[in-house]
């Protein structure tokens, strides 16, 4: 929906919100008019139920909200006398309109000085674990989620079974567009499948329009050249819900495409080039920061000799395997240099497509343009506010940008391009572009499959490695979990210069501190079981986030 539409909702919203009640709002010596006045008839409301004012702003937060009505509602017919376990349920399933019964159909009388103190151990873990829940989500959508790296994309920056904190405040948090929503998981559930309500089917369906028009909190800091970058990936369309391996495609809202990570190696503004793996940014060879790793697969002739474990942990080998009896070897120009000079190679040559080379699963998949991973462009990153020229040659760059990421009508028939309607011969971007690529130059699905990166696609920052496994050692029992973490990478910075620095003593001597202090002062045990659920919790979306990339 537009703001409009979703102004006019709201308008709804507070017309039923006063029918229900304005009798309750009599009834607790307010006025009747007061349940009438959006935003305030909330704080009257928060005063009735006696809880703090600071929850009609929970009201108007994205999925929170959706935490936030159901207690609402719960506690406005407790408010008034109806706090059985039934009432609870009826308050619940029927969306708040048990208390339209409550307004209309009985004397209750407002309890005011009521007890806000849960009645049963199991009401104690409700309010429990829906303050955890409340927490978690603000935490998760607002200032910093954790995410899992599954492949190899980043390798040798950031390494398989890395465990990341991704801010979403340096670059401005996305508010979340879909508005019906589970919250803390991304777009699937455990044997539910997809956790989130649309139209799979439909872009315009009435479902989708219950999605919020893009917005952002306004960050501290803009995307600069070569830092990494969480982003939700811009051409899926795969339905891959839980279990589903089915291959179908379906229509999935910004916010709940696939997470990707990626180098953004080209700004808006930028002229990128890839020579020979290399990338160019306006005619200069990109200079990386010190702690990024650019590998290649090279071949390597041992004339039939094998290589030690010994050997293959020397060179940082990763990844490999072996074609007609030589070594294909995932190296950095380092490694493969140092490697080069060992008796035991005879020769190591880097694995490129040549210039000229067609490989059409290369952007911008047109055969005028004979590129591939290895030789690609020049290309023009948009910025938002340039106006390019619109041709044969320059529509293929754009097309997707004025189709899908601007969200305008575009039709190419006999050389002429339409947009709208009306033919165009030229197209201002909306907003930034980036292109992300993997340091593993080729071994990974990024910018150069599919594209630009639209800015109003971008997640946030990884900012920490808080945890690291290694998926090759076994895990199945306690000693070899202990084994496969990497110690030296917990709680390092992702960005920086420099010889990564494990920061772990500091926050274990933090949590010592914290937990000792607690205890001490008893002002928070270990047994509260509103302590307990939030780490459940956590502990929980810490498992189930993750951003995959190729």
């Amino acid at each position: 929906m537009t703001f409009f539409e979703w102004f006019i909702f709201f308008l709804i919203l507070q017309v039923v919100h006063f029918l229900g009640t304005w009798k309750l709002y009599v009834k607790a010596g307010r006025q009747a008019w007061e349940a009438a006045i959006p935003v305030y008839n909330a704080v009257v409301l928060m005063q009735i139920i006696n809880r703090p004012k600071w929850w009609v702003i929970l009201l108007f937060i994205p999925i929170v909200n959706l935490l936030m009505f159901p207690i609402i509602w719960v506690e406005t017919c407790r408010s008034f006398g109806f706090n059985k376990r039934l009432h609870t349920i009826l308050a619940i399933i029927t969306f708040g309109f048990f208390i339209y019964y409550i307004n209309y159909f009985t004397d209750a009388k407002h309890k005011e000085d009521r007890s806000l103190k849960p009645q049963s151990n199991l009401g104690e873990w409700v309010s429990s674990i829906s303050f955890a829940i409340i927490a978690a989500t603000l935490v998760h959508t607002y200032f910093m989620q954790p995410y899992t790296i599954p492949t190899s994309s980043l390798e040798k920056t950031l390494w398989v079974g890395d465990y990341l904190f991704v801010s979403k405040f340096h670059y401005g948090a996305r508010v979340p567009m879909t508005t019906v929503a589970a919250p803390m998981v991304h777009d699937t559930l455990p044997i539910v499948g997809k956790s989130f309500i649309s139209d799979d089917t439909d872009k315009d369906g009435f479902l989708n329009k219950l999605s919020l028009p893009y917005m952002r909190i306004p960050g501290f800091q803009k995307i600069k050249r070569n830092d990494i970058v969480v982003f939700s990936w811009p051409v899926d369309s795969l339905a891959s819900m839980w279990g589903d391996k089915s291959g179908k495609n379906t229509y999935k809202p910004i916010d709940k495409r696939t997470n990707y990570v990626k180098r953004s190696v080209g700004i808006p503004g930028d002229s990128l080039e890839v020579r020979n793996g290399y990338v160019f940014i306006n005619g200069k060879k990109t200079v990386l920061p010190d702690r990024a790793n650019p590998q290649w697969f090279f071949e390597v002739d041992t004339d039939g000799k094998q290589f030690s474990q010994a050997f293959i942990k020397r060179y940082n080998v990763r990844e490999g395997g072996t074609r007609d009896g030589k070594y294909i070897l995932n190296l950095t120009d380092d490694e493969a240099a140092a490697m080069a000079e060992n008796p035991l190679v005879k020769s190591i040559t880097k694995e490129l497509k040549p210039a000229g080379f067609y490989d059409k699963a290369v952007f911008p998949h047109n055969p005028q343009y004979k590129w591939s991973s290895d030789n690609f462009g020049p290309i023009y990153i948009p910025k938002a506010g340039v106006t390019v020229a619109l041709d044969s040659k320059s529509i293929p760059f754009y097309e997707q940008i004025i189709d899908r990421y601007e969200n305008n009508n575009l039709v190419v028939m006999n050389d002429k391009i339409y947009i709208n309607g009306k033919e165009a011969n030229s197209y201002t971007f909306k907003q930034d572009y980036y292109w992300l690529m993997g340091d593993n130059r080729q071994n990974s699905l990024d910018a150069r499959n599919w594209g630009y990166v639209p800015f109003d696609h971008v997640v946030g920052k990884p900012v920490m490695i808080w945890l690291s496994w290694d998926p090759n050692i076994s895990i199945f029992n306690f000693s070899d979990k202990i084994k496969s973490i990497r110690w030296d990478r917990m709680f390092t910075t992702v960005h920086g210069s420099g010889k990564p620095v494990s920061y772990l003593w500091v926050v274990l001597t933090l949590f010592a501190a914290y937990f000792g202090y607690s205890f001490y002062k008893g002002r928070k045990k270990l047994t509260n079981l509103e302590f307990i659920s939030t780490n459940i919790l956590l502990s929980y979306f810490a498992i189930f986030s993750n951003c995959k990339f190729g």
